[in-house]
């Protein structure tokens, strides 16, 4: 069976053949593209179609380089075009303070000049004015006597009067400050006065609040405010002069009516 598989087989018997006749149809190729001097090698076709698409990427590079060079040679433009304008502005600027500094220097010599002479013209005498005579030198030599005393003055008893008179000022002023009414300092006070429960009688709890007086001492407006669980605190104001009523003793006074308060507390304190 092998045998016969193996004679049903092509053979390439004539492969030498086919080999020169190969060979001999690349070396007149070979031939022609010396003669012509074209190859039409495959091969080198395509190593030349590279060469062409390398220097076509070459020349879009550098053309895209110079279009970046183009478009940001605008904005250095502009650039220089405000820089130039800034420069401009500043020496104008320069040559502004320069004129007002120069201008001020010649106010300040203007101003020094008026003052000299308003100063010249105070110190002179003014023409309307009569110059006084002098006194004849008799005169004053009558005044030097007259200055002169012999027999001393009396200072302590200058001094003493100087004293009588300061003393009676300080007398006339603390009779005119006695005058006057003394300022009364007084307060304001709102109290929160709290029952022990629901069941406490908040108009009698008011009414013992308001028995207590004293010199200083005037009751105000009262309310009832709820707290909690239908339970009433009573918030009464009063007025209290602070040298004579004492903050303290009276919340004393209110808690001591011990059946209906349970305590006291100072809701606000204003002074007046």
């Amino acid at each position: 069976m092998a045998v016969s598989a193996l004679s049903q087989e092509n053979f390439w018997v004539n492969k030498s053949t086919y080999d020169a006749a190969e060979r001999s149809h690349y070396e007149r190729l070979y031939k022609e593209s010396r003669v012509t001097g074209c190859s039409e090698d495959p091969a080198r076709g395509s190593l030349a179609n590279e060469v062409a698409k390398a220097r076509q990427h070459i020349k879009k590079g550098l053309h895209c380089l110079n279009n970046i060079s183009e478009d940001s040679a605008v904005p250095t433009q502009n650039l220089m075009r405000r820089l130039t304008l800034l420069e401009k502005d500043n020496r104008e600027l320069h040559s502004t303070v320069k004129k007002l500094n120069n201008h001020i220097a010649d106010l300040e010599a203007a101003i020094k000049k008026l003052e000299i002479t308003v100063n010249g013209k105070s110190s002179a005498p003014e023409p309307h004015l009569a110059v006084c005579p002098a006194k004849p030198a008799s005169a004053a030599a009558d005044d030097d006597d007259d200055d002169l005393d012999l027999f001393g003055a009396d200072s302590e008893g200058e001094d003493a009067e100087a004293a009588k008179i300061r003393e009676e000022r300080l007398a006339a002023y603390a009779a005119k400050k006695s005058k006057k009414p003394a300022v009364i300092a007084k307060s304001s006070i709102v109290l929160d006065v709290k029952p022990w429960d629901d069941e406490t009688d908040m108009k009698e709890m008011e009414a013992l609040v308001r028995k207590i007086t004293c010199d200083g001492l005037l009751w105000g407006a009262a309310k009832l405010v709820p707290l909690a669980y239908k339970i009433h605190k009573l918030q009464i104001s009063c007025v209290v002069e602070d040298d004579k009523v004492s903050i303290d003793w009276l919340t004393e006074e209110i808690e001591k009516n011990e059946d209906f308060v349970q305590s006291v507390d100072i809701a606000a304190f204003n002074k007046i």
